[in-house]
């Protein structure tokens, strides 16, 4: 997203021109959550990692939203909110699967020989940015916490 400006307001405009009330909003939104970052960091223009992080955050709380919705059973506003995920999804990276997380999991622990979750901080640390924009951090968190959390066995680990 070199030129994001012109890419959404294209995009914002065929929406308009569609009707889809959906696209409209969610791009309308990442508009103004991309411009308030650059007014917030006082720059011309974001970084392409800059504008991913604006991304992630907007997913983020899509996901979040689902489920607070679905909590309550505003299934109008899941659906609403699906949507906008679905939308703003286009404009993440491919996301990495359980499996491939899972890998770069094992080989980070053995590389830091990790062994129980005292460790889990150190782990983290050098797998997020592996996975930064590619793989949702709260999955990441659950795999590195099984992983940690028992023996190659199946068995709890002594804390």
């Amino acid at each position: 997203m070199k030129n994001w400006k012109k890419e959404l307001d294209e995009k914002i405009h065929k929406a308009m021109k569609e009707k889809d009330e959906d696209s409209l909003r969610a791009l309308k939104m990442l508009k103004t959550e991309l411009t308030n970052e650059e007014v917030k960091n006082e720059r011309e223009e974001l970084e392409e990692e800059q504008i991913m992080e604006v991304i992630q955050r907007a997913v983020n709380r899509r996901k979040e939203s689902i489920e607070e919705f679905k909590k309550v059973g505003k299934e109008d506003r899941v659906k609403e909110e699906e949507a906008e995920l679905k939308i703003l999804m286009q404009y993440m990276p491919e996301q990495m699967s359980k499996e491939e997380v899972a890998r770069i999991v094992d080989q980070v622990i053995e590389e830091t020989k990790a062994e129980s979750m005292k460790d889990m901080g150190k782990v983290m640390g050098k797998i997020m940015p592996q996975v930064k924009g590619k793989a949702d951090g709260k999955m990441v968190n659950e795999i590195v916490k099984q992983k940690l959390g028992t023996e190659s066995d199946g068995s709890e680990k002594e804390q």
